[in-house]
């Protein structure tokens, strides 16, 4: 295989020379240049990104760190990031941190290892206070263009892309009022989440100003995951004193409950009303009437490119929040008719 000193003793120059020819820096004779690069045509050279990363200073790479990358919503969010991406001459590489900060450090340092020219994370969680300054602390020392997608963090002064939650907790609410529930339930998301949170508050608070609050019996905690769901919803079913209408916290939350709404052989729409958080495409297909409140998550994850951009073209322009609103989605489940 040919290496770059090969091409260098071939023409006749020093690697120094064509590390410059390679990465487009530094002066060269004109002559020179074409000499080296006619050359490397010949051996059809082509050097090793990791080389490249090391004899530039910027990149062409973007990074973009999820916690989930199995959950469809981060799915839809990295189509829209990859739709932006692909309009541009950058490539991306993409870490799934697992929920686990220890995990995303890892990805962090790769990613500076990588010399990326900007970032796009959604943190793996936010409660922690020492977890939160060495995320601040590592974000700090990458020192690139930054945006934090879909969750913030305490202290952070990067740009952001967000979704409304506490406004989608309160119309859910809202909505299973109107529709003539009077007991209304929760599965939560992981409270340790500041988007779990405030989802949470936003359902009381309109639970609160339409005249039924909600019972801390009928409140139970989920983690954001099926399993997790699943099993709050089997206590819930399960208790003497089962809500009438209850509000799943996101999509993987919405198919734990459904799971154990079929297994006890009930049907929601007429046994017990639910309003889920986050839209399932796959539940349009098998034509399930299943009320949410929707946001556009491949809009999120171009918007999020789009203000990466924006803030690698202009870095000393103002900090950008941007909010993705959400949207209220009836199909029925909302209500009981039976």
């Amino acid at each position: 295989m040919v290496t770059i000193q090969d091409i260098a003793e071939i023409a006749g120059v020093s690697k120094a020379t064509v590390s410059r020819v390679i990465n487009r820096t530094g002066y060269v004779n004109e002559k020179t240049r074409e000499r080296v690069q006619a050359v490397i045509d010949q051996y059809h050279y082509s050097p090793s990104a990791s080389a490249v990363n090391l004899s530039r200073r910027e990149t062409n790479t973007i990074g973009v760190i999820v916690p989930e990358i199995a959950n469809t919503f981060f799915g839809e969010l990295l189509h829209g990031i990859g739709e932006v991406i692909d309009q541009t001459d950058f490539t991306s590489f993409y870490f799934d941190s697992d929920n686990n900060s220890d995990k995303e450090e890892r990805a962090i340092l790769a990613l500076e290892q990588q010399r990326v020219r900007g970032l796009l994370i959604t943190p793996a969680q936010d409660s922690d206070a020492a977890v939160n300054r060495r995320l601040y602390s590592y974000l700090e020392r990458l020192n690139v263009p930054t945006v934090v997608v879909d969750r913030d963090f305490p202290g952070s002064k990067w740009d952001g892309v967000f979704f409304e939650n506490y406004q989608s907790g309160y119309c859910a609410a809202e909505a299973l009022i109107a529709a003539g529930n009077r007991t209304l339930g929760m599965i939560t998301g992981d409270l340790r989440l500041k988007i779990a949170r405030e989802r949470y508050e936003g359902f009381l608070q309109a639970a609160q100003d339409g005249g039924y609050p909600v019972s801390e019996q009928h409140i139970y905690q989920g983690d954001f995951t099926i399993e997790g769901a699943y099993a709050a919803a089997k206590r819930m079913l399960e208790s003497d004193d089962c809500p009438q209408a209850v509000l799943t916290s996101n999509n993987l939350t919405s198919l734990g409950f459904l799971k154990a709404v079929t297994e006890k052989g009930l049907q929601i729409g007429r046994d017990i009303a639910v309003i889920g958080i986050d839209h399932i495409p796959e539940l349009d297909i098998l034509n399930y009437g299943f009320s949410c409140v929707a946001r556009d998550t491949v809009q999120m994850g171009r918007l999020a490119m789009q203000v990466l951009l924006e803030r690698m073209q202009n870095p000393d322009k103002q900090r950008q929040i941007c909010m993705i609103p959400h949207r209220l989605i009836l199909k029925g489940s909302e209500k009981m008719d039976g």
